[in-house]
């Protein structure tokens, strides 16, 4: 029993399943009936019925068959083959045959697909055909009457154009000759293939009104105003040269005569060619004239600059000249009384040198005014570089005589350093013998004589002719190092034989007191006697030092006070 129910529960799921993949069958083919019937609906004899306005020959009749016989097509054969498809994917489904059903929705699938193509091509074929023809008539209709404008502005002001009326009386006609073309395309029905006219016919247009509008400036330019400024240069130029001023009047005159022909040339162009090739050569000569202006007046400006400064010049020259005169003398004179550094001549004879090369370049600038051998705007530059190296000039030139008059003030401070060396040897020779000592140690003596030495040095370097500075100097530093060494040495010589003969007065309240110490005493005054103050005074405090530590140190502190 209960397979039997399974058995009919089983046969009743297979049913329900069937009859659900059957009802999306249905549907299915609903889907392609409804898309079937849109394509029947499409307005494509509509679109075709909108051709009949045009000329149906040539290339349109042709056209229009072929589109017209696609469309036929369409309805008779695609859709009743769709139609069968239709049937046959119902009847499968009736029987329950799935299979077959899609491999006829799969068929319809692709040939609906393939026809809305073909339709959306007709269409857009179509509308490229109506929209072609709509622009090209309108293109055309606004072309005649500009044509026509044109005309009459040729008519009405022949003597703007000059001769080149003929040429743009030449092109409106090729212009109509394209439009007749064009109509004669459009009567054969040949539209597609009168848009190369129309389109040439528009660029012809626009560039004969570009032409026409650009004609009377430019032909003005080249055959009046241009010619007329390069006269009034040339004029220019002339009256420039007869006035004295130096110019490059052969190769300006060359020059503008060479921009004259060029005009001329232009002229022609523009009365029988076209206004383009012109358009460069206006620009140029343009700037060129402007170039050649700022040329002269940057001459005119230049021969002002030097008429009114090349005198100043020679002023300043002359001042340094006599200043470097006495510089001369002076050095002369030097030369005999001092040794001069090689590096201090030789900046002598380059300032020499300068001043004769800035002096040739006077003569120079004066020569080439008188005989316009140069443009003045190069005279100008090179004035302007001469007042730069005459400044220079004067600068190291002021900087030589400071340095040649050092000469004389080393001189004289080096003679000053040794009077006063020379008289702190005789203070020092003074304060010795106002010393009260037993005598003076013989080191003392030889740096007195040696430091007298070194200063009789320095007054033989001081007196010779010429006199070497360096020489001087070099002597005057042994000199100074040998005094500063003796006075240093004969104050300390000086400090110890005071401070023994305190160490030993101190040391004498212990003398009887301590053999000992009185023992040590008498060497130290034995020494003191025989003028070795170092060696008594380190006997004397080595003795008072054992019998009262410390003592050394405030003899020495009470010393200092009364110094």
């Amino acid at each position: 029993m209960e397979y039997v129910i399974g058995a009919i529960l089983a046969i009743i799921v297979i049913i329900t399943v069937g009859l659900i993949l059957r009802k999306r069958l249905y549907d299915s083919v609903d889907y392609y009936e409804a898309w079937k019937l849109d394509i029947m609906n499409r307005n494509v004899a509509a679109e075709l019925s909108k051709m009949k306005d045009l000329n149906m020959d040539g290339d349109t009749k042709e056209h229009f068959n072929k589109w017209k016989d696609e469309w036929d097509n369409i309805l008779t054969e695609e859709l009743a083959t769709v139609e069968e498809l239709l049937y046959d994917t119902e009847e499968a489904a009736d029987k329950f045959s799935f299979p077959t059903a899609k491999k006829h929705m799969k068929e319809m699938e692709s040939m609906l697909f393939a026809t809305e193509q073909k339709i959306e091509t007709i269409l857009t074929d179509i509308q490229a055909l109506l929209e072609t023809e709509e622009a090209n008539r309108q293109t055309i209709e606004e072309l005649e009457p500009q044509l026509t404008e044109l005309r009459k502005l040729i008519s009405q002001n022949r003597y703007q154009f000059s001769k080149a009326d003929v040429r743009f009386e030449a092109e409106m006609d090729e212009i109509n000759e394209l439009i007749n073309t064009y109509n004669k395309l459009v009567e054969q029905g040949e539209y597609m293939d009168s848009t190369e006219q129309v389109q040439l016919a528009q660029s012809r247009m626009e560039n004969i009104k570009n032409e026409m509008d650009e004609f009377p400036t430019l032909y003005k330019k080249c055959h009046k105003e241009l010619p007329a400024e390069l006269d009034e240069l040339i004029n220019g130029i002339n009256e420039m040269v007869n006035e004295g001023y130096t110019v490059n009047q052969t190769d300006l005159i060359i020059e503008i005569g060479h921009f004259q022909s060029r005009l001329l040339e232009a002229v022609q162009i523009l009365e029988q060619d076209n206004t383009e090739e012109v358009k460069p050569l206006i620009a140029e000569l343009e700037v060129r004239i402007k170039e050649i202006y700022d040329q002269l007046e940057i001459e005119a400006v230049a021969r002002n600059f030097v008429e009114a400064k090349l005198p100043n010049y020679e002023r300043l020259l002359e001042k340094f000249e006599a200043e470097f005169e006495e510089t001369k003398a002076e050095v002369g004179v030097l030369k005999q009384a001092y040794h001069f550094e090689e590096s201090d001549l030789e900046k002598y004879m380059s300032l020499e040198k300068l001043a004769t090369k800035i002096r040739q370049q006077l003569l120079d600038f004066e020569t080439e005014i008188a005989g316009n051998a140069q443009i003045h705007s190069v005279i100008r530059t090179k004035l302007e570089e001469a007042f730069e190296e005459l400044e220079q000039l004067e600068k190291e030139h002021d900087q030589f005589k400071k340095s040649i008059a050092n000469l004389r003030k080393d001189e004289l401070e080096a003679r000053n350093q040794l009077q006063s060396m020379n008289e702190s040897i005789y203070k020092l020779n003074r304060k010795l013998r106002s010393s009260n000592l037993p005598g003076v140690p013989n080191f003392i003596w030889r740096l007195l004589e040696e430091a007298t030495d070194k200063n009789n040095q320095v007054l033989v370097a001081l007196d010779q002719e010429p006199l070497d500075i360096i020489e001087v100097q070099q002597s005057l530093t042994e000199a100074k190092s040998a005094v500063e060494n003796t006075i240093e040495n004969t104050n300390n010589m000086l400090e110890q034989a005071y401070l023994t003969e305190q160490v030993i007065q101190y040391a004498n309240r212990y003398r009887s007191s301590f053999p000992e110490l009185a023992t040590k005493l008498e060497e130290a005054e034995r020494l003191f006697r025989k003028a070795e103050y170092e060696l008594a005074l380190e006997n004397a405090a080595r003795a008072v030092e054992e019998i009262e530590p410390g003592a050394l140190k405030r003899i020495e502190q009470n010393q200092a006070q009364i110094v």
